[in-house]
């Protein structure tokens, strides 16, 4: 039976619970002499015992667990679950019709209810990822839920938790059909592979959706396209769609080499007629610039920390330098598509790395758009700093 435990708020998290904020964080509770398991329910009171939310108890880097509902006796079982997926499918109504997309995320975690889970829809497959153990707990009550509310193809599903420092191993498959991989989906028109089964990868970052878009259809006709920390290569086949005379692909991962040979020919690009690097990005700038290589439009999406042999790389601290190294090797005019994923800091932060890059570089610069999570993206209202993405388009001035 599941645990339920009566946790004391401390008076500064209060407010923020109250007006919203969907994470318990470890500070914001009077920790209780009681051991707590993994997925028990959290009555969360002030000091003269006031009702002020219910959450769970999950343990993972942002906090310890996510607040479920501020009504004091509502249950959260099955029927709540069916509540908040019913309400996130609603909101998709027109990603679901679309003809030109067939890849979206259908929930959002804390912004569509309950942190620590999300579900992708690839083409007919529902993809679910778990984010901790505590909401791994209510596994059976989220799918029964999930299949009363949508027709599912087939069920895979992530887990991205630890346990004894370890990801825990898996078989992808949960249920109905098994897939067969590659499972093509659509993007705004373009092809894209996906492999529901391949560890915590599927080939794909749907949060960059609306970015390779205008990558395609504004940035690349005629142009020379650099895509750094290349993954499987999505941006330049967005590119190469999009009209670029050629596009450089550079990662320093083996895979990415067959991965983006893979996109290239669900597109029927000639995989031969582009440039994919399999090299870390910082020693293809120094190879580049040694070579006088100077590229149009070049797009910097990092992960948010890096380690190498040769070194350590953190957004951070680091992203003034990859911005750096990206002036050396573009043309006048071009552009830089800057991005980043790290939730630890803000758009107008990220913006300060731009600045700081440039003007110790003593070079120009234009803002031409700015790009957060898309739509399918939802994020807890009024509380910014969950939408994590952050994309600046910036051109480059003479």
């Amino acid at each position: 039976m599941r645990q339920l435990i009566e946790i004391q708020l401390k008076s500064k998290s209060i407010k923020d619970i109250t007006n919203g904020y969907p994470l318990i964080l470890k500070d914001a509770i009077e920790i209780p002499a009681v051991a707590i398991e993994e997925g028990s329910l959290l009555h969360l009171v002030d000091k003269n015992g006031g009702y002020i939310a219910t959450g769970y108890y999950g343990t993972q880097n942002k906090g310890i667990g996510w607040v479920l509902s501020r009504k004091e006796k509502e249950k959260i079982d099955k029927k709540f679950f069916v509540k908040k997926i019913s309400a996130a499918v609603e909101k998709r109504a027109n990603f679901f019709a679309s003809e030109d997309t067939t890849a979206f995320r259908v929930f959002n975690g804390e912004g569509d209810g309950i942190g620590g889970l999300t579900i992708d829809f690839f083409n007919g497959f529902y993809m679910v990822s778990w984010y901790s153990e505590g909401i791994y707990s209510f596994r059976e009550d989220i799918y029964s839920a999930l299949n009363e509310v949508v027709n599912t193809r087939g069920v895979y599903e992530k887990l991205r938790f630890y346990t004894n420092g370890q990801y825990v191993n898996q078989d992808d498959y949960v249920s109905g059909e098994k897939g067969e991989f590659p499972l093509i989906i659509l993007e705004n028109g373009m092809n894209y592979a996906v492999h529901l089964n391949d560890d915590a990868m599927t080939g794909i970052f749907l949060d960059q959706r609306n970015v390779r878009k205008a990558l395609r259809d504004k940035y690349s006709e005629g142009k020379t396209v650099l895509n750094t920390f290349s993954y499987t290569g999505a941006f330049s086949v967005a590119a190469a769609l999009g009209g670029a005379v050629g596009t450089t692909s550079v990662d320093l991962a083996k895979r990415s080499l067959p991965k983006t040979i893979e996109q290239f020919a669900v597109n029927g690009i000639d995989y031969e007629s582009q440039d994919i690097k399999v090299m870390n990005v910082f020693d293809y700038f120094s190879y580049a610039a040694r070579h006088h290589l100077k590229f149009d439009v070049i797009v910097l999406d990092s992960p948010s920390f890096a380690r190498t042999k040769k070194m350590t790389f953190s957004t951070a601290k680091d992203y003034p330098k990859l911005l750096k190294d990206a002036l050396k090797i573009i043309n006048d005019d071009g552009v830089i598509i800057a991005s980043t994923n790290n939730d630890s800091f803000n758009m107008k932060k990220f913006k300060s790395f731009i600045e700081k890059a440039f003007k110790e570089e003593n070079r120009r610069y234009k803002i031409l758009e700015e790009y957060q999570l898309p739509e399918d993206f939802t994020v807890p209202h009024n509380f910014p700093e969950f939408n994590y993405l952050k994309v600046v388009f910036i051109k480059v001035m003479n």
